[in-house]
Protein backbone atom coordinates (compact mmCIF):
# COMPACT_ATOMS: atom_id res chain seq x y z
CA UNK A 1 0.00 0.00 0.00
CA UNK A 2 3.05 2.28 1.15
CA UNK A 3 4.06 1.86 -2.80
CA UNK A 4 0.90 2.92 -4.55
CA UNK A 5 0.59 6.37 -2.03
CA UNK A 6 4.10 7.63 -2.92
CA UNK A 7 2.78 8.02 -6.99
CA UNK A 8 -0.39 9.29 -5.77
CA UNK A 9 0.93 11.76 -4.15
CA UNK A 10 3.27 13.35 -6.63
CA UNK A 11 0.38 12.95 -9.17
CA UNK A 12 -1.72 15.50 -6.59
CA UNK A 13 1.15 17.72 -6.75
CA UNK A 14 1.73 17.79 -10.22
CA UNK A 15 -1.90 18.81 -10.31
CA UNK A 16 -2.20 21.18 -7.84
CA UNK A 17 0.64 22.83 -9.67
CA UNK A 18 -0.53 23.00 -12.78
CA UNK A 19 -3.92 24.83 -10.94
CA UNK A 20 -1.69 27.21 -9.48
CA UNK A 21 0.05 28.07 -12.88
CA UNK A 22 -3.42 28.17 -15.08
CA UNK A 23 -4.85 30.61 -12.09
CA UNK A 24 -1.90 32.64 -12.78
CA UNK A 25 -3.43 33.78 -16.00
CA UNK A 26 -6.09 35.15 -17.50
CA UNK A 27 -8.71 32.64 -19.35
CA UNK A 28 -8.14 34.81 -22.45
CA UNK A 29 -4.74 34.55 -22.84
CA UNK A 30 -5.08 30.41 -22.40
CA UNK A 31 -7.38 30.59 -25.20
CA UNK A 32 -4.51 32.27 -27.38
CA UNK A 33 -2.43 29.66 -26.23
CA UNK A 34 -5.19 27.15 -27.16
CA UNK A 35 -5.35 28.45 -30.38
CA UNK A 36 -1.74 29.35 -30.64
CA UNK A 37 -1.17 25.05 -30.32
CA UNK A 38 -3.25 24.40 -33.28
CA UNK A 39 -2.14 27.06 -36.03
CA UNK A 40 1.76 26.29 -35.12
CA UNK A 41 1.06 22.18 -35.58
CA UNK A 42 -0.15 23.07 -38.94
CA UNK A 43 3.23 25.01 -39.74
CA UNK A 44 5.60 22.57 -38.19
CA UNK A 45 4.62 20.08 -40.36
CA UNK A 46 5.36 21.92 -43.52
CA UNK A 47 8.02 24.35 -42.53
CA UNK A 48 11.31 22.05 -41.61
CA UNK A 49 10.74 20.48 -44.92
CA UNK A 50 10.24 23.61 -47.13
CA UNK A 51 13.95 24.20 -48.18
CA UNK A 52 14.12 20.35 -48.85
CA UNK A 53 10.49 20.52 -50.94
CA UNK A 54 11.84 23.58 -52.83
CA UNK A 55 15.64 21.81 -53.66
CA UNK A 56 13.72 18.20 -54.85
CA UNK A 57 10.78 19.72 -56.46
CA UNK A 58 12.36 22.50 -58.77
CA UNK A 59 15.80 21.45 -58.45
CA UNK A 60 17.11 24.88 -57.83
CA UNK A 61 20.61 25.59 -55.97
CA UNK A 62 20.85 27.11 -51.88
CA UNK A 63 21.82 30.30 -53.47
CA UNK A 64 18.17 30.61 -55.56
CA UNK A 65 16.58 28.90 -52.27
CA UNK A 66 17.70 31.80 -50.62
CA UNK A 67 16.40 34.44 -52.92
CA UNK A 68 13.09 33.09 -52.40
CA UNK A 69 13.41 33.44 -48.61
CA UNK A 70 14.75 36.59 -49.06
CA UNK A 71 11.77 37.61 -51.60
CA UNK A 72 9.36 35.69 -48.82
CA UNK A 73 10.60 38.12 -46.11
CA UNK A 74 10.91 41.13 -48.57
CA UNK A 75 7.05 41.03 -48.77
CA UNK A 76 6.89 40.01 -44.91
CA UNK A 77 7.98 43.45 -44.50
CA UNK A 78 5.60 45.37 -46.39
CA UNK A 79 2.84 43.27 -44.64
CA UNK A 80 4.08 43.40 -41.26
CA UNK A 81 4.03 47.22 -41.26
CA UNK A 82 0.78 47.40 -42.93
CA UNK A 83 -0.49 44.69 -40.01
CA UNK A 84 1.01 46.60 -37.22
CA UNK A 85 -0.20 49.94 -38.23
CA UNK A 86 -3.95 48.62 -38.73
CA UNK A 87 -3.59 46.42 -35.31
CA UNK A 88 -3.22 49.79 -33.25
CA UNK A 89 -6.38 51.39 -34.86
CA UNK A 90 -8.47 48.43 -36.22
CA UNK A 91 -8.09 46.13 -32.98
CA UNK A 92 -6.03 43.03 -32.31
CA UNK A 93 -8.56 40.47 -33.45
CA UNK A 94 -9.86 41.60 -36.38
CA UNK A 95 -5.91 41.87 -37.83
CA UNK A 96 -5.58 37.93 -36.51
CA UNK A 97 -8.12 36.70 -38.33
CA UNK A 98 -6.90 38.34 -41.22
CA UNK A 99 -3.79 36.74 -41.04
CA UNK A 100 -5.15 33.33 -40.36
CA UNK A 101 -7.61 33.02 -43.22
CA UNK A 102 -5.24 34.08 -46.00
CA UNK A 103 -2.52 32.28 -44.59
CA UNK A 104 -4.82 29.25 -45.09
CA UNK A 105 -5.61 30.24 -48.70
CA UNK A 106 -2.22 31.07 -49.40
CA UNK A 107 -0.59 27.88 -48.18
CA UNK A 108 -2.59 25.52 -50.51
CA UNK A 109 -1.52 28.10 -53.61
CA UNK A 110 2.21 27.48 -52.70
CA UNK A 111 1.91 23.68 -52.56
CA UNK A 112 -0.04 23.53 -56.21
CA UNK A 113 2.31 25.53 -58.24
CA UNK A 114 4.67 23.67 -60.13
CA UNK A 115 6.65 26.90 -62.41
CA UNK A 116 9.21 28.32 -60.64
CA UNK A 117 8.47 31.66 -61.64
CA UNK A 118 4.50 31.41 -60.72
CA UNK A 119 5.92 29.94 -57.39
CA UNK A 120 8.08 33.32 -56.97
CA UNK A 121 4.96 35.31 -57.47
CA UNK A 122 2.86 33.40 -55.04
CA UNK A 123 6.46 33.88 -52.52
CA UNK A 124 5.51 37.59 -52.59
CA UNK A 125 1.65 37.40 -51.86
CA UNK A 126 1.94 34.75 -49.10
CA UNK A 127 4.32 36.91 -47.55
CA UNK A 128 2.77 40.39 -47.58
CA UNK A 129 -1.01 38.60 -46.62
CA UNK A 130 0.25 35.78 -44.45
CA UNK A 131 2.59 38.26 -42.04
CA UNK A 132 0.06 41.08 -41.31
CA UNK A 133 -1.37 38.94 -37.99
CA UNK A 134 2.24 38.71 -36.49
CA UNK A 135 1.94 42.19 -34.40
CA UNK A 136 -1.25 41.53 -33.36
CA UNK A 137 -0.62 38.08 -32.05
CA UNK A 138 2.70 39.86 -29.95
CA UNK A 139 0.38 43.22 -28.98
CA UNK A 140 -2.35 40.69 -27.67
CA UNK A 141 -0.55 38.69 -25.27
CA UNK A 142 0.95 42.44 -24.00
CA UNK A 143 -1.98 43.41 -23.75
CA UNK A 144 -3.87 40.27 -21.97
CA UNK A 145 -1.05 39.85 -19.16
CA UNK A 146 1.02 42.47 -16.40
CA UNK A 147 4.49 42.92 -16.85
CA UNK A 148 5.86 40.99 -14.54
CA UNK A 149 4.23 38.13 -16.40
CA UNK A 150 4.91 38.52 -19.89
CA UNK A 151 8.60 37.27 -19.75
CA UNK A 152 6.46 33.82 -18.34
CA UNK A 153 3.99 34.27 -20.44
CA UNK A 154 5.52 34.22 -23.77
CA UNK A 155 8.07 31.03 -22.22
CA UNK A 156 4.63 29.10 -22.06
CA UNK A 157 3.59 29.97 -25.56
CA UNK A 158 7.19 28.69 -26.74
CA UNK A 159 5.98 25.35 -24.74
CA UNK A 160 2.87 25.14 -26.88
CA UNK A 161 4.98 26.24 -29.84
CA UNK A 162 7.12 23.37 -29.50
CA UNK A 163 4.79 20.80 -28.35
CA UNK A 164 3.68 21.40 -31.87
CA UNK A 165 7.18 21.20 -33.21
CA UNK A 166 7.41 17.71 -31.32
CA UNK A 167 4.49 16.28 -32.89
CA UNK A 168 4.57 17.95 -36.25
CA UNK A 169 7.57 16.94 -37.86
CA UNK A 170 6.77 13.61 -36.79
CA UNK A 171 3.57 13.94 -39.13
CA UNK A 172 5.09 16.10 -41.42
CA UNK A 173 7.39 13.86 -42.30
CA UNK A 174 5.54 10.38 -42.85
CA UNK A 175 3.14 12.84 -44.86
CA UNK A 176 6.14 14.19 -47.02
CA UNK A 177 6.97 10.94 -47.69
CA UNK A 178 3.46 10.61 -49.64
CA UNK A 179 3.30 13.87 -50.62
CA UNK A 180 4.47 17.56 -49.99
CA UNK A 181 0.89 18.74 -51.37
CA UNK A 182 -0.67 16.62 -48.18
CA UNK A 183 1.88 19.27 -45.67
CA UNK A 184 0.18 22.41 -47.70
CA UNK A 185 -3.26 21.12 -47.13
CA UNK A 186 -2.89 20.45 -43.42
CA UNK A 187 -1.08 24.01 -42.72
CA UNK A 188 -4.27 25.33 -44.44
CA UNK A 189 -6.61 23.44 -42.00
CA UNK A 190 -5.11 24.14 -38.66
CA UNK A 191 -4.77 28.06 -39.71
CA UNK A 192 -9.08 27.89 -40.61
CA UNK A 193 -9.86 26.24 -37.33
CA UNK A 194 -7.58 28.33 -35.61
CA UNK A 195 -9.43 31.57 -37.52
CA UNK A 196 -12.89 29.84 -36.09
CA UNK A 197 -11.68 29.49 -32.28
CA UNK A 198 -10.71 33.48 -32.28
CA UNK A 199 -13.71 34.48 -34.25
CA UNK A 200 -16.52 32.73 -31.63
CA UNK A 201 -14.23 33.22 -28.26
CA UNK A 202 -11.99 35.57 -28.28
CA UNK A 203 -12.47 39.22 -27.10
CA UNK A 204 -10.92 42.51 -28.00
CA UNK A 205 -8.35 43.76 -26.25
CA UNK A 206 -7.93 47.18 -27.99
CA UNK A 207 -10.25 50.05 -29.24
CA UNK A 208 -8.35 53.36 -30.01
CA UNK A 209 -9.10 55.58 -26.88
CA UNK A 210 -10.32 58.93 -27.76
CA UNK A 211 -10.79 61.97 -25.13
CA UNK A 212 -14.13 63.69 -25.62
CA UNK A 213 -13.91 65.81 -28.85
CA UNK A 214 -10.63 64.99 -29.93
CA UNK A 215 -10.41 63.71 -33.81
CA UNK A 216 -9.26 60.19 -34.70
CA UNK A 217 -5.93 59.53 -36.08
CA UNK A 218 -5.89 59.86 -39.89
CA UNK A 219 -4.39 56.49 -42.16
CA UNK A 220 -1.54 59.26 -42.50
CA UNK A 221 -0.42 59.33 -38.89
CA UNK A 222 -0.79 56.25 -38.17
CA UNK A 223 1.56 55.63 -40.46
CA UNK A 224 3.81 58.11 -39.66
CA UNK A 225 3.68 57.13 -36.40
CA UNK A 226 6.48 54.77 -37.34
CA UNK A 227 9.18 57.93 -37.19
CA UNK A 228 8.43 57.09 -33.54
CA UNK A 229 9.18 53.90 -32.91
CA UNK A 230 12.31 53.89 -35.09
CA UNK A 231 13.78 57.18 -33.43
CA UNK A 232 13.63 55.01 -29.94
CA UNK A 233 16.95 54.64 -29.36
CA UNK A 234 17.04 52.21 -26.64
CA UNK A 235 14.50 49.78 -29.27
CA UNK A 236 16.60 50.44 -32.13
CA UNK A 237 19.66 49.13 -30.87
CA UNK A 238 17.60 46.56 -29.25
CA UNK A 239 16.67 45.50 -32.48
CA UNK A 240 20.03 45.47 -34.26
CA UNK A 241 21.67 42.88 -31.66
CA UNK A 242 18.42 41.35 -32.01
CA UNK A 243 19.16 40.92 -36.50
CA UNK A 244 22.72 39.69 -35.71
CA UNK A 245 21.58 36.84 -33.19
CA UNK A 246 18.58 35.99 -35.52
CA UNK A 247 21.10 35.75 -38.19
CA UNK A 248 22.72 32.95 -36.77
CA UNK A 249 19.45 31.47 -35.44
CA UNK A 250 17.26 31.22 -38.65
CA UNK A 251 19.81 28.44 -39.70
CA UNK A 252 18.63 25.50 -37.89
CA UNK A 253 15.25 26.33 -39.97
CA UNK A 254 16.35 26.80 -43.71
CA UNK A 255 20.34 25.39 -44.29
CA UNK A 256 21.32 23.01 -41.52
CA UNK A 257 18.88 20.37 -42.78
CA UNK A 258 20.39 20.77 -46.38
CA UNK A 259 23.98 20.97 -45.09
CA UNK A 260 23.00 17.77 -43.03
CA UNK A 261 21.91 15.83 -46.38
CA UNK A 262 24.22 16.89 -48.36
CA UNK A 263 27.03 16.40 -46.35
CA UNK A 264 26.76 13.87 -44.00
CA UNK A 265 24.10 12.09 -45.30
CA UNK A 266 21.26 12.69 -42.71
CA UNK A 267 17.84 12.29 -44.08
CA UNK A 268 14.72 14.12 -43.67
CA UNK A 269 13.77 11.63 -41.04
CA UNK A 270 16.97 11.98 -39.24
CA UNK A 271 16.84 15.61 -39.22
CA UNK A 272 13.06 15.71 -37.63
CA UNK A 273 14.57 13.24 -34.81
CA UNK A 274 17.37 16.56 -34.32
CA UNK A 275 14.24 19.08 -34.52
CA UNK A 276 11.56 17.21 -32.07
CA UNK A 277 14.85 17.17 -29.80
CA UNK A 278 14.91 20.90 -29.70
CA UNK A 279 10.82 20.72 -29.04
CA UNK A 280 10.64 18.15 -26.66
CA UNK A 281 13.62 20.02 -24.43
CA UNK A 282 11.73 23.43 -24.90
CA UNK A 283 8.78 21.51 -23.78
CA UNK A 284 9.85 19.77 -20.97
CA UNK A 285 12.52 22.83 -19.35
CA UNK A 286 10.97 26.09 -20.88
CA UNK A 287 8.40 27.30 -18.13
CA UNK A 288 10.82 26.34 -15.35
CA UNK A 289 13.61 27.80 -16.69
CA UNK A 290 11.96 31.46 -17.36
CA UNK A 291 10.37 31.25 -13.85
CA UNK A 292 14.23 31.13 -12.78
CA UNK A 293 15.85 33.68 -14.87
CA UNK A 294 12.91 35.92 -13.85
CA UNK A 295 15.45 37.52 -11.17
CA UNK A 296 18.08 38.23 -13.51
CA UNK A 297 18.42 41.21 -15.49
CA UNK A 298 17.09 40.03 -18.85
CA UNK A 299 20.26 41.54 -21.16
CA UNK A 300 22.70 39.53 -19.47
CA UNK A 301 20.31 36.62 -19.55
CA UNK A 302 19.99 37.19 -23.39
CA UNK A 303 24.22 37.45 -23.51
CA UNK A 304 24.43 34.10 -22.25
CA UNK A 305 21.80 32.81 -24.19
CA UNK A 306 23.59 34.10 -27.55
CA UNK A 307 26.90 32.88 -26.06
CA UNK A 308 25.42 29.52 -26.50
CA UNK A 309 24.47 29.91 -29.97
CA UNK A 310 27.33 31.08 -30.80
CA UNK A 311 29.14 27.66 -29.61
CA UNK A 312 25.92 25.27 -30.53
CA UNK A 313 26.10 26.29 -34.64
CA UNK A 314 29.48 26.34 -35.06
CA UNK A 315 29.91 22.92 -33.60
CA UNK A 316 28.23 21.74 -36.97
CA UNK A 317 31.24 22.86 -38.76
CA UNK A 318 33.79 21.16 -36.78
CA UNK A 319 32.32 17.86 -36.25
CA UNK A 320 30.94 15.07 -38.81
CA UNK A 321 28.85 12.79 -36.05
CA UNK A 322 25.30 12.26 -35.31
CA UNK A 323 25.62 11.82 -31.49
CA UNK A 324 27.61 15.39 -31.56
CA UNK A 325 24.82 16.95 -33.66
CA UNK A 326 21.98 15.89 -30.92
CA UNK A 327 24.90 17.83 -28.89
CA UNK A 328 25.06 20.43 -30.60
CA UNK A 329 21.47 21.17 -31.08
CA UNK A 330 21.21 21.10 -27.02
CA UNK A 331 23.11 23.63 -26.06
CA UNK A 332 21.16 25.48 -29.17
CA UNK A 333 18.15 24.91 -27.21
CA UNK A 334 19.29 26.02 -24.12
CA UNK A 335 20.12 29.44 -25.24
CA UNK A 336 16.83 30.01 -27.26
CA UNK A 337 15.07 29.20 -23.92
CA UNK A 338 16.78 31.91 -22.37
CA UNK A 339 16.78 34.48 -25.70
CA UNK A 340 13.02 34.13 -27.07
CA UNK A 341 10.52 34.55 -24.08
CA UNK A 342 12.70 37.45 -22.38
CA UNK A 343 13.94 39.62 -25.75
CA UNK A 344 10.02 39.09 -26.79
CA UNK A 345 9.34 40.66 -23.23
CA UNK A 346 11.91 43.09 -23.64
CA UNK A 347 10.21 44.22 -26.73
CA UNK A 348 6.66 44.59 -25.16
CA UNK A 349 7.81 46.75 -22.25
CA UNK A 350 9.41 49.29 -24.90
CA UNK A 351 5.94 49.88 -26.57
CA UNK A 352 3.36 52.30 -25.44
CA UNK A 353 -0.13 50.51 -25.28
CA UNK A 354 -0.97 53.08 -28.19
CA UNK A 355 1.36 51.88 -30.23
CA UNK A 356 1.98 47.93 -29.19
CA UNK A 357 0.72 46.66 -32.57
CA UNK A 358 3.68 49.06 -34.64
CA UNK A 359 6.15 48.49 -31.94
CA UNK A 360 5.97 44.70 -32.35
CA UNK A 361 5.80 45.15 -35.87
CA UNK A 362 9.71 46.60 -35.99
CA UNK A 363 10.28 43.89 -33.63
CA UNK A 364 9.21 41.41 -36.74
CA UNK A 365 11.74 43.19 -38.69
CA UNK A 366 14.50 40.94 -36.44
CA UNK A 367 13.38 38.14 -37.95
CA UNK A 368 12.40 38.87 -41.01
CA UNK A 369 15.61 41.26 -42.23
CA UNK A 370 17.79 37.75 -41.49
CA UNK A 371 15.41 35.70 -43.67
CA UNK A 372 15.87 38.40 -46.60
CA UNK A 373 19.17 38.38 -46.53
CA UNK A 374 20.54 35.09 -44.39
CA UNK A 375 19.31 32.44 -46.23
CA UNK A 376 20.83 34.15 -49.41
CA UNK A 377 24.44 34.56 -47.76
CA UNK A 378 24.43 31.34 -46.46
CA UNK A 379 23.87 30.08 -49.78
CA UNK A 380 26.54 31.78 -50.96
CA UNK A 381 28.81 30.38 -48.91
CA UNK A 382 27.54 26.82 -48.91
CA UNK A 383 27.70 26.98 -52.80
CA UNK A 384 31.25 28.72 -53.48
CA UNK A 385 33.56 28.08 -50.41
CA UNK A 386 33.60 25.02 -47.91
CA UNK A 387 30.19 24.21 -46.22
CA UNK A 388 31.87 24.18 -42.98
CA UNK A 389 32.46 28.19 -43.16
CA UNK A 390 29.02 28.99 -42.64
CA UNK A 391 28.67 27.61 -39.27
CA UNK A 392 32.21 29.15 -38.43
CA UNK A 393 30.35 32.18 -39.57
CA UNK A 394 27.58 31.69 -37.33
CA UNK A 395 29.67 31.46 -34.34
CA UNK A 396 31.40 34.75 -34.94
CA UNK A 397 27.58 36.18 -35.92
CA UNK A 398 26.81 34.97 -32.13
CA UNK A 399 29.64 36.46 -30.59
CA UNK A 400 28.90 39.59 -31.91
CA UNK A 401 25.12 39.35 -30.98
CA UNK A 402 26.01 38.92 -27.69
CA UNK A 403 28.68 41.31 -27.32
CA UNK A 404 25.80 44.02 -28.90
CA UNK A 405 23.62 42.92 -25.78
CA UNK A 406 26.39 43.04 -22.75
CA UNK A 407 26.81 47.06 -24.26
CA UNK A 408 22.95 47.16 -24.12
CA UNK A 409 23.11 46.08 -20.52
CA UNK A 410 26.33 48.42 -19.42
CA UNK A 411 24.80 51.31 -21.28
CA UNK A 412 20.97 50.46 -18.49
CA UNK A 413 23.39 50.86 -16.11
CA UNK A 414 24.69 53.83 -16.98
CA UNK A 415 21.42 55.34 -17.40
CA UNK A 416 20.65 54.11 -13.93
CA UNK A 417 23.95 55.88 -12.59
CA UNK A 418 22.69 59.03 -14.25
CA UNK A 419 19.73 58.72 -12.10
CA UNK A 420 20.90 57.98 -9.01
CA UNK A 421 23.69 60.81 -9.29
CA UNK A 422 20.50 63.42 -10.57
CA UNK A 423 19.25 62.43 -7.26
CA UNK A 424 21.72 63.26 -5.41
CA UNK A 425 22.45 67.16 -6.49
CA UNK A 426 18.75 67.70 -5.73
CA UNK A 427 19.54 66.83 -2.09
CA UNK A 428 22.59 68.61 -2.30
CA UNK A 429 20.76 71.80 -3.48
CA UNK A 430 18.32 71.02 -0.46
CA UNK A 431 21.04 70.48 2.18
CA UNK A 432 22.80 73.71 0.88
CA UNK A 433 19.59 75.74 1.25
CA UNK A 434 19.79 76.45 -2.77
CA UNK A 435 15.78 74.84 -2.74
CA UNK A 436 12.73 74.12 -0.47
CA UNK A 437 11.96 70.51 0.86
CA UNK A 438 8.61 71.38 -2.08
CA UNK A 439 10.84 72.15 -4.79
CA UNK A 440 12.98 69.25 -4.18
CA UNK A 441 10.05 66.98 -4.09
CA UNK A 442 9.03 67.94 -7.38
CA UNK A 443 12.70 67.93 -8.97
CA UNK A 444 12.89 64.24 -7.36
CA UNK A 445 9.42 63.44 -8.72
CA UNK A 446 9.95 64.54 -12.33
CA UNK A 447 13.72 63.22 -12.44
CA UNK A 448 13.01 59.89 -15.08
CA UNK A 449 15.11 56.95 -15.62
CA UNK A 450 15.70 58.19 -19.45
CA UNK A 451 14.94 55.64 -22.78
CA UNK A 452 18.03 53.41 -22.25
CA UNK A 453 17.04 52.21 -18.47
CA UNK A 454 13.27 51.15 -20.05
CA UNK A 455 15.06 47.89 -21.49
CA UNK A 456 14.91 46.53 -17.99
CA UNK A 457 12.50 46.11 -15.69
CA UNK A 458 12.00 49.03 -13.43
CA UNK A 459 13.68 48.35 -9.89
CA UNK A 460 10.97 47.44 -7.53
CA UNK A 461 11.07 49.98 -4.54
CA UNK A 462 8.40 50.17 -1.96
CA UNK A 463 5.90 53.39 -2.12
CA UNK A 464 7.20 56.04 0.13
CA UNK A 465 5.04 56.70 3.10
CA UNK A 466 3.99 60.85 2.73
CA UNK A 467 3.25 63.30 5.16
CA UNK A 468 0.69 66.11 4.19
CA UNK A 469 1.18 69.18 6.36
CA UNK A 470 -1.80 71.54 5.71
CA UNK A 471 -2.42 75.13 7.41
CA UNK A 472 -5.29 76.97 7.44
CA UNK A 473 -6.13 80.87 8.67
CA UNK A 474 -7.84 80.62 11.88
CA UNK A 475 -9.98 83.40 10.81
CA UNK A 476 -11.06 82.40 7.93
CA UNK A 477 -10.46 78.55 7.93
CA UNK A 478 -9.28 79.17 4.54
CA UNK A 479 -6.12 76.86 3.77
CA UNK A 480 -2.60 78.45 3.14
CA UNK A 481 -0.88 75.34 3.06
CA UNK A 482 -1.33 72.44 1.73
CA UNK A 483 2.20 70.17 1.38
CA UNK A 484 2.37 66.19 0.15
CA UNK A 485 6.27 64.90 1.05
CA UNK A 486 7.74 61.89 1.48
CA UNK A 487 8.61 60.92 5.13
CA UNK A 488 12.30 60.38 3.84
CA UNK A 489 12.94 63.48 2.28
CA UNK A 490 11.32 65.26 5.49
CA UNK A 491 13.53 63.59 7.71
CA UNK A 492 16.71 64.41 5.61
CA UNK A 493 15.30 68.52 5.89
CA UNK A 494 15.04 67.77 9.40
CA UNK A 495 18.62 66.21 9.53
CA UNK A 496 20.42 68.85 6.98
CA UNK A 497 18.26 71.78 9.01
CA UNK A 498 16.47 73.31 5.45
CA UNK A 499 13.37 74.59 4.51
CA UNK A 500 10.00 72.87 3.70
CA UNK A 501 8.59 75.48 1.56
CA UNK A 502 7.95 79.23 1.45
CA UNK A 503 4.51 79.56 2.70
CA UNK A 504 6.41 77.85 6.00
CA UNK A 505 8.67 80.56 6.59
CA UNK A 506 5.46 82.33 9.17
CA UNK A 507 6.12 78.63 11.21
CA UNK A 508 8.09 79.05 13.79
CA UNK A 509 11.32 76.03 12.52
CA UNK A 510 11.16 74.99 16.02
CA UNK A 511 7.74 74.42 16.17
CA UNK A 512 8.01 72.90 13.15
CA UNK A 513 9.85 70.25 13.02
CA UNK A 514 8.70 69.64 16.73
CA UNK A 515 5.12 68.76 15.53
CA UNK A 516 6.66 66.88 12.80
CA UNK A 517 8.62 64.53 15.43
CA UNK A 518 5.56 63.83 17.09
CA UNK A 519 3.45 63.64 13.61
CA UNK A 520 5.92 60.59 13.15
CA UNK A 521 4.14 59.08 15.71
CA UNK A 522 0.85 59.17 14.16
CA UNK A 523 -1.53 62.02 13.28
CA UNK A 524 -1.19 65.17 14.87
CA UNK A 525 -3.13 68.55 14.79
CA UNK A 526 -2.45 72.04 16.77
CA UNK A 527 -4.10 75.55 16.50
CA UNK A 528 -2.63 79.06 17.40
CA UNK A 529 -4.20 82.55 17.44
CA UNK A 530 -3.26 83.23 13.48
CA UNK A 531 -3.46 79.59 12.07
CA UNK A 532 -4.06 75.82 12.62
CA UNK A 533 -1.94 73.37 11.51
CA UNK A 534 -2.64 69.67 10.76
CA UNK A 535 -0.21 66.71 10.40
CA UNK A 536 -1.36 63.76 8.77
CA UNK A 537 0.91 60.24 8.15
CA UNK A 538 -0.36 58.82 4.80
Amino acid sequence: MTENKIPQKTERGLIEKLQTVYQEYPGQFWLVVGASFIDRLGGAMLFPFFTLYLTRKFGISMTTVGLIFGLFSLSGVIGTVVGGALTDRLGRKRMLLFGLVFSALTSVLMGVISELPLFLLATLLVGLLADAAGPAQQALVADLLPEDKRTSGFGILRVIFNLAVVIGPLIGGLLATQSYLLLFVADAITSLITAVIVFMVLQETWYPKLEEGEPPESIGQTFRAYLNVIQDHAFAWFLIASVLMALVYIQMNTTLAVYLRDVHGVNERGFSYILSLNAAMVVLFQFPITRRIEKYRPLLVITAGTLLYAVGFAMYGFFSTFSLFLAAMVIITIGEMLVSPVSQAIAARLAPENMRGRYMAVFEFSWMIPFMVGPLLAGLIFDNLKPEMLWYVSGILGLAAAGGYYLLELRVRSARYDYVEERIKILEQLEEGQITADTANTLLENVSQGTWARLAPEEALPAPRKMRIQVNDSASGLIKVDLRLPVGLINTVLDIGGNFSPDLDEVESAHLRELLALASEGNHHTTSEDHGMEITLE
